[in-house]
This record gives structure tokens, C-alpha cells and sequence, in this order.
């Protein structure tokens, strides 16, 4: 599937559905004094059980048309079928979903405002089943990996603002009829214009023009769903709050917004399972699902007049979880730790983020096996804004990476994007400049260095590409294309508020 766009525009975030499933999620490139193009081709054969039959397929890229925003765009898509060996990929694909393509709209929900509960009978011919999900933050949730504890949201109200809540951890949850049977802790998704405009000409965001779906196996509640009737599934996202005896808990909401949406993959067996002789039928799996250990610190220092003038903040988090059956057992383990600190009034701030842990299912009894992914996500930013009366300006710097290794699954996977054994190591790293004049407009100007190695189906590949100012200046990849974007200081209209433009740091929040 190839996407081809061009206009002028802001960072967006697009969805592409087959029916009332979403298989494509993705977001617009960073603007260019010569405008925005570019193409990105995605495998689909993990969604051949939707091509198999006509399909209503909507994209929905978003867009906003205003004084300062001011361009159309124009998107292509073209799909390419091939008539080599079929690709491992699932019987059935069941969206949870809103469902509204019915009406020619998006399906996506929006959490915490939308109920999320969709309800579906599994037909006993399965003997597999894995729950893919989408789910990334917008607006107040965009970059939820930099949020302050609930406590202190209006410490630099003074200065930089209301900062936003919730702590900076997330917990994306799965329930069935329910019952919690897996969880995602995500990905933190910079898209292109985040954090600093300066480090994403041409280099963009780990993942921000294909974002993942993590897996949950629910292989372990096949029995309990094959019993005829229909049940339900139900995705949520979970904050930290603290309590008055300062401990902390997961949240029952979190700030607005983040989008979701999942599929549901069905593996059928050889044969139907017999309803007589199946004596699991009906039984819930054994779930041992322990609320996450959390240890939590915050500290806010005055300044001589009194003012608020430093926070830090920190939270540490560890969790299992383990579902079982007769014939499976999925379990998780997972890390994470995020240290903050913001000082300068609030004008500047660092966050410092490991997200780490293994995921295994088990298949039980005669043939046993078992597959794992295990994944981290190291991130550290750090950005100090100034401001003047005439004048405002961002400087700030960035390592951040992704590192999977899986043995593979029953299907083309969502999360790897292939099938069987495979590796991947990136990383990115740079540093940018922002700086906007009232009444004589911007300018932008930065490096970031992309490292990418990976190996699946036997073979590997890597390339290391750097970026100043817009041009591409190295790449490990003999006769590359170089980029197309003119170096040196990229120029764009003056922006007065900060916030209004990135979505964080000082000013409004963004309309």
C-alpha cells in the first residue's frame, strides 16, 4: 500500500480503514519552505481476511483550514496484490472498533470520553486469537511521557502555564466480559514538529509514519468465548494518581485525548472443537493480574521571593500478569521508570524514560511452544523555551530508541510487521533551534542522526542516515536518493504561543 502526499500543513494524524477496521495509522511530514510530499509504502498481508471480500475503505487525515492554516493536500492510494507464496495471516479479523463506517466515518474512539465496549461471538472453528491495538495521545495526552503529577499542574501557572496531569505513565488496558487480560505500556510516538520542528527535516519520528499495534494473546480465553454466546472487549487507558497517604494507584481516566481502536485476529484449527468432548468449554482461564508496584516522588522548591521555581518528579513501575488455560498460558512482565525535572519557573524541562518487558505465549501440552517479543524504549528529551516580549524560542535535544526481538507468532505480526523470528535496533538522537520574531516570522534550524539495523527471514539490513538543517549529509546506503529540501535555516510564519504550536511548553493550549 503506497501513500503519496503533498500540501501544506501541520503535523496530522491519518487512519486508514478497511471496513470498521483500522490496518493503517499514520501522520503528515514536517512543512517545507517548498511545501510537503512524500511516500510511504506499508505491507498489508496481514489483513487478508478483509481483501478477500469488497470493502468500504476511508482514510481520514484531518484538516484545518484557517488564517494561519491555509493549504489543501492531496493523498493517493495504490494497492499492489502479488501472486507469490500467501503469507501466514489470520481466518478472521473482528474490529473493536466505533463501527460507523456504515455512515462513511471514521471508526476510531476517543478515550476517556467514548465507551469502548464492543461485543462479538468466536466461532469454536479457532484455535488462536490475538487482540492487535492501536492507541496514541493527542492534544493534553500527545506527549504523556513529559505530564507532571494531577498535585502539580498549576505550580508554573504564573509562568509557563497549566501543565498537564496525570503523571507521565500510561497503561493501555484489555478487558474481556470484564476481566483484565493484558495490557500495553506504549510507545512514546514523537510525530513530525514535536518537541522541536528543527529535528525532523527530513528525518522523521521512530515509527511516527507507521505506528505499531501491540499484541495481547488471548489464546487463554478461547474456551470461555466458544461457548456460543456473545462477549465482550473493552480497551482502556490508565494514568498514576497519588493518594492523600501518598501512595500511588493507576487512574480510572486519564486527560483528553487518545485514539483507539483494536482488531481482533482469529487462527482456525484443523477442526472444529467438539462441544461434547471439550470439558474446558465454558471454564474461565486462572488470571493473576496484580495491580503494578509503584514507587513515586515529587519535590517542588521555592525560589528567595518565593515563587515556584524547580520540580522533580519521578515514577517507577514494575508489573506481571499471567492468563491460563488448558491450552495456553500469556504472560507479561514489564518495567518502566520516568524521571522529570523542570526548572527555570517551569521554562525548562527534561524527561528521562526507559520502558522495558517480555510478553509470552505458551502453548501447552503435546507440541509445546513457545513464543516471545520483548521490547525497549529508551527516551530522554530535554527543551528550554525563552521568551521575550517580542520573541520566543526553543532549544532542545533528544536520544530516544526502539529495540524488538520476537520469535514470532501465528501470523504476520502488527507489532514486528513480519512473520516468524526477527530483530530491530533504532535510534535516534540530534539536537534543534527555534526561534520566532513578531512581525518578521521564523526560523528553524537542527541535526538528527537515524541508526537502523534489523534481521528477519534470514536476512539483515542497516543504514545510518544524518540530517542538518533539511539535507540529508550522510548515508551509509550507497546511491541513495539524497533529500530534496534545501539546506540551511528553514523559514516559516512567526508563531506567538509555544504551546498553541507543539501542544507543550509555555503559553495556551492548542484550540
Amino acid at each position: 500500500m503506497t501513500v503519496t502526499s503533498s500540501g501544506r500543513q501541520y503535523d496530522r494524524l491519518a487512519l486508514m480503514y478497511l471496513g470498521d477496521a483500522e490496518v493503517f495509522r499514520t501522520s503528515t511530514a514536517e512543512p517545507t519552505s517548498t511545501g510537503i510530499a512524500w511516500t510511504y509504502i506499508k505491507e498489508m498481508s496481514q489483513y487478508n481476511a478483509l481483501w478477500q471480500a469488497p470493502q468500504k475503505l476511508l482514510f481520514d487525515l484531518g484538516n484545518i483550514i484557517n488564517d494561519v492554516y491555509t493549504g489543501p493536500f492531496n493523498v493517493r492510494l495504490t494497492a499492489h496484490f502479488s501472486k507469490t507464496e500467501k503469507a501466514p495471516s489470520a481466518d478472521i479479523i473482528l474490529p473493536i472498533s466505533a463501527r460507523r463506517s456504515a455512515a462513511n466515518s471514521a471508526s476510531a474512539f476517543t478515550v476517556p470520553s467514548d465507551n469502548t465496549t464492543v461485543t462479538y461471538g468466536i466461532p469454536n472453528t479457532v484455535k488462536q486469537a490475538v487482540v492487535a491495538i492501536s492507541a496514541c495521545g493527542q492534544s493534553q495526552e500527545e506527549f504523556w511521557w513529559s505530564n507532571v503529577f494531577t498535585e502539580d499542574t498549576h505550580d508554573f501557572d504564573s509562568t509557563v502555564g497549566e501543565l498537564y496531569g496525570y503523571s507521565p505513565f500510561r497503561e493501555i488496558q484489555l478487558y474481556i466480559d470484564g476481566i483484565l487480560a493484558g495490557v500495553v505500556w506504549p510507545f512514546p510516538i514523537i510525530f513530525t514538529g514535536g518537541v522541536a520542528p528543527g529535528f525532523w527535516r527530513p528525518i522523521v519520528g521512530i515509527d511516527a509514519f507507521d505506528l505499531r499495534q501491540s499484541e495481547i494473546d488471548i489464546s487463554p480465553f478461547l474456551p470461555m468465548l466458544q461457548d456460543g454466546r456473545q462477549h465482550s472487549f473493552e480497551i482502556r487507558v490508565a494514568g498514576v494518581a497519588i493518594t492523600a497517604g501518598g501512595t500511588a494507584v493507576l487512574t480510572q481516566s486519564v486527560g483528553s485525548y487518545w485514539v483507539v481502536t483494536g482488531n481482533i485476529f482469529l487462527f482456525n484449527g484443523q477442526q472444529a472443537r467438539s462441544q461434547s468432548k471439550d470439558k474446558s468449554r465454558g471454564s474461565v482461564p486462572h488470571v493473576v493480574t496484580p495491580a503494578p508496584i509503584f514507587s513515586v516522588k515529587r519535590h517542588l522548591a521555592q525560589n528567595k521571593t518565593g515563587g515556584n521555581d524547580t520540580l522533580s518528579y519521578s515514577v517507577t513501575a514494575e508489573r506481571t500478569l499471567t492468563v491460563s488455560s488448558p491450552d495456553y498460558t500469556w504472560s507479561q512482565r514489564l518495567s518502566f521508570s520516568n524521571f522529570g525535572y523542570l526548572n527555570q519557573q517551569g521554562y525548562s524541562q527534561v524527561n528521562d524514560q526507559k520502558t522495558s518487558g517480555v510478553n509470552r505465549i505458551t502453548k501447552l501440552g503435546h507440541g509445546h511452544q513457545v513464543n516471545s517479543t520483548s521490547f525497549d524504549y529508551p527516551l530522554l528529551v530535554n527543551a528550554t523555551y525563552g521568551i521575550t516580549p517580542n520573541s520566543l524560542s526553543i532549544d532542545a535535544w533528544m536520544t530516544r530508541g526502539l529495540d524488538i526481538k520476537s520469535s514470532g507468532g501465528p501470523g504476520i505480526s502488527t507489532y514486528t510487521f513480519v512473520s516468524g523470528p526477527s530483530e530491530l535496533h533504532t535510534s535516534q538522537s540530534g539536537s534543534a533551534h527555534y526561534k520566532s520574531v513578531t512581525g518578521s516570522g521564523s526560523f528553524s534550524y537542527g541535526s538528527t542522526s537515524d541508526e537502523f539495523s534489523s534481521i528477519s527471514a534470514g536476512v539483515a539490513y542497516s543504514r545510518r542516515v544524518e540530517a542538518v538543517n533539511g539535507t540529508v549529509v550522510s548515508d551509509s546506503e550507497p546511491g541513495s536518493v539524497r533529500s530534496a529540501a534545501p539546506g540551511g535555516i528553514q523559514k516559516g510564519l512567526g508563531r506567538g504561543n509555544i504551546r498553541s504550536m507543539l501542544g507543550r511548553g509555555p503559553g495556551n493550549p492548542p484550540s
